[in-house]
């Protein structure tokens, strides 16, 4: 982990069964007809069928998924530690909004703002942007929600965070497909 050789906070996390890949209609297909962005979407595959062409769809890589984030102290996803499930995912496309709760697998967890700051970079290099992110934890799951919650809403401390490099390296790490 990021520790160096430190003990794990949560040396034996609950593994979770991933949900299965979401099938790929004609109408995401046809790339005539506008495609739509909605919570499975940014959760799962975000269109990846028929080399993903479709207007919405464009935008995203369906090489880097929310589910597939990496868990910074864990060779686990974030899917597979329950820390994102599709549930906690809310998008209205219409009004540009995306929305993602989190929950840290531990309420004490120190991992809790740089899983919340990839989760948000994740969004930022794959959405279009018009859309409005707001990532946050599950309320009542983490001990320090609230100030976690305000870094992460905060633009100005999202993007210091990112001129970080070492910080940078450590969420391209969580956000790089593993080997």
């Amino acid at each position: 982990g990021p520790g160096g050789g430190a003990p794990l906070e949560n040396a034996n996390p609950l593994i979770y069964r991933r949900s299965g890949e979401r099938p790929v209609t004609a109408r995401e297909e046809d790339d005539e007809l506008p495609d739509s962005i909605d919570d499975r979407e940014i959760f799962d595959r975000a269109g990846a069928g028929a080399g993903g062409r479709s207007s919405a769809s464009a935008f995203l890589n369906p090489a880097h998924l929310i589910r597939s984030i990496n868990d910074p102290e864990h060779p686990l996803t974030l899917e597979e530690l329950n820390v994102v499930e599709q549930v906690r995912v809310k998008v209205n496309d219409a009004e540009s909004t995306v929305s993602v709760e989190f929950t840290p697998t531990i309420p004490h967890c120190s991992m809790a703002t740089l899983i919340g700051l990839s989760i948000k970079v994740k969004l930022i290099r794959s959405l279009p942007e018009r859309f409005k992110l707001d990532v946050h934890i599950t309320p009542g799951t983490h001990v320090s929600e609230h100030a976690v919650n305000k870094q992460l809403a905060d633009k100005e401390r999202v993007a210091a965070a990112l001129e970080n490099s070492h910080l940078l390296e450590v969420v391209n790490q969580c956000l790089s497909a593993r080997s």
